[in-house]
């Protein structure tokens, strides 16, 4: 049986940078909290939590530190937030990703210059909701044809569109088509990141040609969730997991190819476990 992993799996750059810095901060002794969970990983999030991290869910809860630092994580967060810091003297590091903030840049100047942003991506994610922290007043999150389809504003308004980093690239170009249809005056930012549509294009081309297709990452983890859905339209007997534990494979018809990738919040070392399970279990 031949495995396959995708060169692409697990930690981007801005996720590792992420999580780098927290364990640096705790290696440092200091208390670090983290504006949520620091990535869309369970396991990564309990170590750091065994090690004297506080997840803070509540915006509002920020004001109650009184000493340590604040990490804002890759997602990034609205700009109210970064006010809250600088008001009440909150010591914070920012590991926002470079692709996150360029959004940032973005979709602030168009709000300035008055143009409506429309972002495409999935409502209720941090990364969106802080990217829409930045758009102002007029801004409105489309995931999905039905929404785009039924987007209504008169054909001069002027629109900013941009998308989440790890939105699906095929997805997002038929969005697009549907507003570039729709108004005279749109302007079209590609926002998703490299690695995220690196990621996908490999994990479809090896979920082409596998019998079976292991996709890894937090239950949470939208840009995982989006390799599974990809993966599952190349592969039928595709599986979506978490950790070794969460693996069972029918292999009751033989497999030639075993195909493995995993998202951006996913560990090299859970990887690398589910790798060495099937290559010695089946």
């Amino acid at each position: 049986m031949e495995i396959i992993v995708a060169k692409t799996a697990g930690f981007c750059f801005g996720v590792k940078k992420a999580v780098d810095t927290a364990y640096e901060q705790i290696n440092m002794g200091k208390k670090i909290y983290t504006l949520g969970p620091i990535i869309h990983n369970e396991t990564v999030v309990k170590d750091l939590e065994d090690k004297g991290a506080t997840v803070i869910e509540n915006i509002d809860d920020l004001k109650n530190i009184k000493s340590g630092t604040v990490i804002i994580r890759s997602h990034g967060v609205p700009k109210n937030v970064y006010d809250l810091l600088e008001e009440n003297h909150i010591d914070y590091v920012d590991t926002t990703c470079p692709f996150v903030k360029r959004i940032h840049s973005i979709v602030s100047k168009a709000a300035e210059e008055g143009k409506t942003v429309v972002i495409i991506g999935n409502a209720g994610h941090p990364e969106v909701e802080g990217i829409q922290g930045w758009a102002g007043e007029k801004s409105y999150v489309i995931e999905s044809v039905e929404q785009a389809e039924n987007f209504d504003l008169p054909k001069e308004t002027e629109i900013c569109l941009v998308s989440q980093t790890t939105f699906n690239h095929k997805k997002f170009e038929e969005l697009v088509a549907i507003f570039e249809k729709k108004y005279y005056y749109i302007n079209v930012a590609k926002t998703i990141c490299n690695a995220t549509e690196h990621s996908q294009k490999e994990a479809a081309e090896i979920a082409s040609k596998a019998d079976v297709m292991i996709v890894i990452g937090g239950a949470h983890s939208s840009n995982s969730r989006k390799l599974y859905e990809i993966c599952k339209k190349e592969c039928d007997n595709t599986y979506f997991i978490q950790t070794l534990d969460d693996l069972s494979l029918d292999l009751s018809k033989p497999a030639e190819i075993v195909g493995i990738t995993a998202g951006a919040s996913t560990p090299n070392n859970i990887i690398e476990e589910v790798q060495n399970y099937v290559r010695h279990n089946f």
